[in-house]
C-alpha cells in the first residue's frame, strides 16, 4: 500500500479523540478503582501517577515516533525503519499482544452490554451473595455471554470497516466527549451521597505507611498497561498521524486524558462505596459485583446503573476499535488483504477465540492449561509476557536501535522543542523505562511473590 493512497487522521481533536480513546477502557473505569481500593487509595494513587509521568509518557511517545517515521503497521513500522538485524520481530509481539487481548476483552466487554439491559429492567435486587450469584450465574452460561460479546464484536468491526477517518476518527470524535458527560453525571452524583467524603479522603488523602512493595509494583504495571502501551495501538495510530502534528503535545494530551478519565472514574466509584458501606478492596468484582448493590440502594439508582453501564461499555469500544485496527492494519499492509475483508476476517478470529475464553468460564472451567483456564492463559500470556517484553524492546529501540538523530528529528518539529527535553527523554527511554519494565515483568511471572 503506497503512503499516498493511505488513509489518516483528518484533525488534531481527531488525532487526540482518538488516541484517549484507545487508552481510555475497561483499565480505567473497571480495573483502576477496584486496584487502587485493594492497594489502600491515596498512596497507591500518588505512586501511579509519578510512574505515568516517568514511564507511559516517554513509552506512548516512543510508540507514536515509531509509527508516524515508518506510516506503518505495528509490525512493518520495524522492518521498515530496521530491515537488517533481529528489530524487525518486535511488532511480532504488539501484533500477538492485541489479537489475544480483544479476544478476552470482547468477552468482559459483553458483560458490560449485557448489564445495561439488566440496569434498564432494574434486575439489580437482592443481597450482596445473590448479587454475586447472578453475575456468576450469567458469565458462566454457555450461551448468553456469546450473544452480547457477538454484538461488541460486530459494533467493534463496523466502525474500523469504514476505515480511519471515516470510521475510527468519526466515531471517536463523537464518542469520547458522550463519555466524558456520562462520567461527570456519576461524579455529581457520587460526591453528593451522605458519607461520600469519607471515600474522598481515602482516594485524594495518602497514608504511605499502607503502601507495600507490592502496590508499589502495581502502580507500575497499572501505569504501562492503563495507557494501551506494548500492544501495537498507538504505533498504529502514530502511522495515521499528519507530520505536521506535534507528538510530545500529542502524547502528554492523550496521557492527562487518560490519567483525568481513570480518576474521574475513581470519584465517580470509591465514594458511593464508601456511602454504602461496601469494601473498597472488593477486587475484580466491584464493577459487576458490589456496584450493583450500591445502585439498587441509592436514589435514582436504576437511572445511575444505565448511565454507568453505557459509560463503561464506549470506554470498551473505543479501546477495542484501536485493538482491532492494529490486526486489520497488518492483514491490508503486510498481507496485502482488502479492507473489508480484512476487517471481517480480524473480527471473525478474534471472536471466536473469544468464544472459547467465555465457555472456559462456565462449562470448560475444569480444562486447565499450567493450572489456568482459557480465559485466564490467555490473559496471563498477553499482560505478564508479550506487553512487558513489547514495551521494553519498544524503549530500547528508541534509545539504542533507531538512532539519536531519527528520533530527534521526528520529535522536535523543525528544531522548536527545547534540547533538554529531548535529553531527559532519551534517558529514560534508554535506561529508567527498560529497567522499570523489565521489573513489571519479573513481577508478573511471580518472582517478586
Amino acid at each position: 500500500m503506497s503512503r499516498i493512497a493511505r488513509d489518516s487522521f483528518s484533525s488534531k481533536f481527531g488525532v487526540i479523540a482518538a488516541a484517549a480513546g484507545s487508552a481510555i477502557g475497561l483499565g480505567n473505569i473497571w480495573k483502576f478503582p477496584y486496584i487502587t481500593g485493594v492497594h489502600g487509595g491515596a498512596a497507591f494513587l500518588f505512586v501511579y501517577l509519578g510512574f505515568i509521568l516517568a514511564i507511559g509518557l516517554p513509552i506512548m511517545l516512543s510508540e507514536l515516533v515509531i509509527g508516524r517515521k515508518s506510516r506503518r503497521n505495528s509490525f512493518g513500522s520495524f522492518k521498515k525503519l530496521v530491515p537488517k538485524g533481529l528489530w524487525k520481530y518486535v511488532g511480532v509481539l504488539g501484533l500477538g499482544a492485541a489479537f489475544f487481548i480483544l479476544s478476552f476483552y470482547g468477552v468482559v466487554a459483553g458483560w458490560s452490554v449485557r448489564y445495561i439491559f439488566f440496569a434498564f429492567t432494574d434486575a439489580f435486587k437482592g443481597s450482596s451473595a445473590e448479587i454475586t450469584d447472578f453475575f456468576n450465574a450469567f458469565k458462566t452460561h454457555p450461551e448468553k455471554p456469546l450473544l452480547y460479546q457477538l454484538i461488541f464484536m460486530l459494533a467493534t468491526g463496523s466502525v474500523v470497516v469504514l476505515g480511519v477517518n471515516k470510521g475510527i476518527e468519526k466515531v471517536s470524535k463523537v464518542l469520547m466527549p458522550v463519555l466524558l458527560i456520562l462520567i461527570l453525571i456519576l461524579d455529581v452524583r457520587a460526591i453528593t451521597l451522605d458519607g461520600a467524603s469519607e471515600g474522598l479522603s481515602f482516594l485524594f488523602k495518602p497514608d504511605f505507611s499502607k503502601l507495600s512493595f507490592e502496590a508499589i509494583l502495581e502502580a507500575l504495571g497499572h501505569a504501562f498497561f492503563s495507557l494501551s502501551l506494548g500492544m501495537g495501538t498507538l504505533i498504529t495510530y502514530g502511522s495515521y498521524i499528519n507530520k505536521k502534528n506535534d507528538l510530545v503535545k500529542t502524547a502528554i494530551q492523550v496521557t492527562v486524558a487518560d490519567t483525568v478519565v481513570a480518576l474521574l472514574a475513581g470519584i465517580a466509584i470509591i465514594p458511593a462505596v464508601f456511602a454504602f458501606g461496601l469494601e473498597p478492596s472488593a477486587g475484580p468484582g466491584l464493577i459487576f459485583e458490589t456496584l450493583p448493590n450500591v445502585f439498587q440502594t441509592m436514589a435514582g439508582g436504576t437511572f445511575f446503573s444505565i448511565l454507568f453501564f453505557l459509560l463503561l461499555s464506549i470506554a470498551a469500544l473505543t479501546s477495542a476499535i484501536s485493538i482491532l485496527e492494529v490486526v486489520v492494519a497488518y492483514f491490508t499492509e503486510e498481507l496485502k488483504v482488502k479492507r473489508k475483508v480484512a476487517t471481517i476476517l480480524a473480527t471473525l478470529l478474534t471472536t471466536l477465540l473469544g468464544v472459547i475464553c467465555s465457555l472456559s468460564l462456565g462449562i470448560y472451567s475444569d480444562v486447565t492449561i499450567f493450572g489456568k483456564n482459557f480465559f485466564e492463559l490467555l490473559e496471563f500470556i498477553s499482560s505478564n509476557i508479550l506487553l512487558p517484553l513489547g514495551g521494553m524492546l519498544i524503549a530500547l529501540f528508541i534509545g539504542w536501535g533507531l538512532g539519536k538523530y531519527k528520533v530527534f528529528k521526528e520529535i522536535a518539529q523543525g528544531g522548536k522543542l527545547d534540547g533538554r527535553f529531548l535529553a531527559i527523554f532519551m534517558f529514560l527511554v534508554k535506561f529508567l523505562a527498560p529497567i522499570a519494565i523489565f521489573i513489571v515483568f519479573l513481577y508478573g511471572l511471580g518472582v517478586f511473590k
